[in-house]
């Protein structure tokens, strides 16, 4: 006849798990437990990668806002007549860029007395449009005008696109025989989310005729960059909520259609917010705004027959 008292007490001891070595503990238990290390760190992993993207963005957007004097082979005119260039402006189409020019007269010019001009002054900006000239009579002061300048456009290359002027020229005339005088031009970056490189046509030359060249900065690049991303992480949470969803139908929760809803207009606004607003039809549309919104009406599609699944089975 056999005892089965031990047997029962040895069953008993093997479900008190607080008695058990690690060996016989139920897997489920043990890898829970070695689990949670590797989700800390990746928490911690995470929250430090985008710390540091925060904090690279900031410093990237404050070193590309601020005003910056461009170099580009200055020196005084004979008179000692300054002349300054602000990069203000660039038109939605990228077609023109407009820059503010300054004249600062050299005091030979200028009447202390009266501060105006003891004799005429004209000035003439030559490029690929159209000749801007302005001319000072005697007694008035040199201000401040604009002077529209037309840009070489390379749209598709979004957010890595350049832009280019024709040659710049800038001439003063002064005296009454208004004898022609090469300016030397002192450029100045007031563009925000834009590089403003200044080149001469020739360098070996001090008064051959300058080059603008405008490309993104890097924030800009940045920020552009990022929003591409997040479409991609939209697409792929969408199809893996789905497909998670499609392998087992009782996970299905109806709230979820309205979120892929909103992703779905979500894809627009995001598109529009793009630094620089690209051009409809541009690479970004082809292969990765298109093929988000493809993602999402499958994941979607893939939910609804999810739910179609839970429904029959209930």
């Amino acid at each position: 006849m056999r005892v089965l008292r031990p047997a029962l007490w040895v069953a008993r001891l093997d479900k008190d798990y607080g008695n058990q070595d690690v060996t016989s503990r139920p897997l489920p238990t043990i890898r829970r437990r070695r689990g949670r290390p590797r989700m800390r760190l990746g928490v911690v992993a995470l929250v430090g990668f985008v710390a540091c993207a925060m904090v690279m963005s900031v410093v990237l957007y404050v070193n590309g806002s601020a005003s910056q004097r461009i170099p580009a082979h200055r020196a005084a005119t004979s008179d000692g007549t300054t002349v300054t260039l602000d990069a203000m402006s660039i038109s939605k189409s990228y077609s023109e860029f407009v820059g503010d020019l300054i004249i600062k007269p050299a005091p030979a010019l200028v009447d202390p007395a009266t501060d105006g001009l003891k004799q005429d002054l004209t000035v003439a900006v030559t490029s690929a449009t159209t000749p801007v000239r302005r001319t000072y009579s005697r007694g008035m002061l040199p201000g401040v005008f604009p002077v529209p300048l037309t840009l070489a456009r390379d749209v598709e290359g979004w957010p890595f696109d350049s832009y280019d002027t024709g040659p710049i020229t800038v001439e003063l005339f002064t005296g009454p025989a208004q004898v022609p005088e090469r300016a030397n031009v002192t450029f100045v970056d007031r563009l925000t989310g834009w590089k403003v490189h200044v080149t001469r046509v020739n360098n070996a030359n001090a008064s051959s005729p300058y080059e603008v060249q405008l490309q993104r900065s890097a924030s800009t690049m940045v920020f552009a960059i990022v929003i591409l991303c997040i479409f991609v992480a939209i697409a792929a949470v969408g199809l893996f909520v789905a497909i998670q969803t499609i392998r087992d139908p009782r996970r299905f929760q109806s709230p979820m259609t309205t979120w892929y809803a909103a992703m779905l207009f979500a894809v627009v606004p995001l598109r529009n917010a793009l630094p620089g607003s690209p051009a409809f039809g541009s690479w970004i549309d082809l292969t990765i705004v298109l093929w988000v919104l493809v993602a999402l009406v499958v994941s979607m599609l893939l939910y609804i027959a999810a739910w179609g699944r839970s429904t029959s089975k209930s």
